[in-house]
C-alpha cells in the first residue's frame, strides 16, 4: 500500500515539473518572437544616383615665389654692409663687399706671368716671321730650322693663353668679393656683422650671409589627397583665409600641379600664384584653403547613418529577398549629412537607412 502511494505521488510531482518546464519554454519562445518582430522593423530607402558638389577644406602654406640663401664664394672678411633685414633691393644691387688681401697678391702675380708670357710669345713669333720671309729665297734657311721656329712659336702661344686664363680666373674670384642681389626682393635674414670672417658653406659660414625673398608674388602650396586629385586642374580658382586677418577672403588660381604623388603622404603637390603687392600676406603663413569640388558626374550617395564603420571594414546593409546582406564599400566625398560610396551596388538597391553592427546577415528586414 505504501509503495503504491509513493509511486502515485512521484508521478504527480513529475507531471507538475514537466508542465512548468513546458510553460516556461513557451513563454521564452513568445519573448524571442516579440524581440525578433521588433528587430526587423527597419527604415529603408531606394539607392539612386545624384550629383554632389562639395568643398574640400585643408591647410596650405604660403611661401615666397623666389627665395635664395647668399653665401660667400671665397674665404674673406666683411668689409661693408649695404643692406639689412627688411631692406627692399633690386636685381644686381650691391649688398655687401668682402676683403681678401691674398687675392690682390694672387691677381698681381697672375698679371705678371701674363705679361712675361706675352713677351716670350711676341719674340718667338717675330723670329718665326723673319725666318719664314728669309726662307722664300731658296737655300737660305733649312726646313728643320723653320719647323723648330714654328714649334717654338706655337708652344709660347699655348703658354700665353694659359697665363691669360689664369689671370681671368683670379679676376673672376676677385669679383666674388661683391655680393649682389640676384633678383628683386626683400632681405628677410642677415647673419653677419662688419669684420666677420666668412667663407663657403661649412668653411666659415654656418649660416647664409643674407636670405633674399620675393614677397610681392607668393606661392600657395597644398598637398591634395589621392582621392581628390582628379577634381583639380590648371586655372581652377580657390579661396583661403589666414589667421592674422580672418575677416579677409583671398583668392588664387591653380598654376602648377606636380603630376605625381608624394611617396610618404600619398598626395599631389599643387601650387597657386598669389599677388601680394599690398604685403598683406607673409611667407610662412598657414592658410585655410577652400577648394570647390564640382559635381562632374552622377554617383551613389547615402545618408551617413546608412554607413557602418567597424573592425570588419566599411559597409552598408542591403535588403536582398527581405534579408540583410552586408556590402563592402569605399567612401568618397562628404557633406554634412551625406557621403559618396563606391562598391558592388547598383541603382534600385534597397538599403537600411539606420544601419548598425547589431544587424547580421540573414536577418529578416521588414521595410
Amino acid at each position: 500500500m505504501n509503495k503504491e502511494i509513493f509511486r502515485r505521488t512521484s508521478f504527480f510531482l513529475s507531471s507538475i515539473a514537466l508542465a512548468a518546464m513546458l510553460s516556461s519554454c513557451h513563454h521564452e519562445e513568445k519573448k524571442e518572437n516579440k524581440a525578433a518582430d521588433k528587430k526587423v522593423e527597419l527604415k529603408t530607402f531606394v539607392l539612386s544616383k545624384e550629383k554632389m558638389a562639395t568643398t574640400l577644406k585643408m591647410p596650405g602654406e604660403l611661401i615666397a615665389y623666389q627665395q635664395v640663401d647668399l653665401y660667400a664664394k671665397v674665404s674673406s672678411f666683411v668689409r661693408t654692409l649695404k643692406a639689412d633685414i627688411g631692406s627692399e633691393v633690386k636685381q644686381g644691387q650691391l649688398l655687401m663687399t668682402l676683403e681678401a688681401p691674398e687675392l690682390a697678391s694672387q691677381l698681381a702675380a697672375a698679371e705678371s706671368r701674363l705679361k712675361s708670357q706675352e713677351a716670350v710669345y711676341t719674340a718667338s713669333k717675330a723670329n718665326y716671321d723673319r725666318l719664314f720671309e728669309t726662307s722664300k729665297t731658296p737655300g737660305t734657311i733649312s726646313k728643320n730650322d723653320l719647323d723648330q721656329a714654328i714649334a717654338k712659336r706655337n708652344s709660347d702661344l699655348a703658354q700665353f693663353n694659359a697665363a691669360k686664363a689664369a689671370y681671368k680666373e683670379v679676376g673672376s674670384i676677385q669679383n666674388y668679393l661683391e655680393i649682389r642681389a640676384p633678383f628683386d626682393g626683400i632681405i628677410s635674414s642677415r647673419n653677419v656683422n662688419l669684420g666677420a670672417y666668412v667663407g663657403p658653406s661649412g668653411k666659415g659660414s654656418e649660416f647664409p650671409l643674407f636670405t633674399l625673398q620675393q614677397q610681392k608674388h607668393l606661392r600657395l602650396a597644398i598637398s591634395i589627397p589621392e582621392l581628390y586629385t582628379g577634381y583639380l586642374k590648371e586655372g581652377d580658382a580657390v579661396t583661403f583665409t589666414v589667421k592674422s586677418q580672418p575677416d579677409l577672403l583671398f583668392s588664387a588660381k591653380v598654376k602648377r600641379l606636380s603630376g605625381a604623388l608624394d611617396q610618404r603622404l600619398r598626395s599631389e603637390r599643387v601650387e597657386m600664384d598669389v599677388p601680394n603687392l599690398l604685403k598683406q600676406l607673409l611667407p610662412g603663413m598657414v592658410a585655410d584653403v577652400s577648394i570647390p569640388l564640382p559635381a562632374n558626374a552622377s554617383t551613389f550617395t547615402v545618408p551617413k547613418s546608412a554607413l557602418v564603420e567597424s573592425a570588419e571594414g566599411v559597409y552598408v546593409i542591403r535588403s536582398t529577398g527581405g534579408k540583410a546582406e552586408k556590402v563592402t564599400v569605399k567612401k568618397g566625398r562628404e557633406t554634412d549629412d551625406r557621403i559618396e560610396i563606391f562598391g558592388d551596388i547598383k541603382e534600385g538597391d534597397v538599403l537600411v537607412s539606420q544601419a548598425n553592427e547589431e544587424i547580421h546577415p540573414g536577418d529578416v528586414i521588414k521595410p
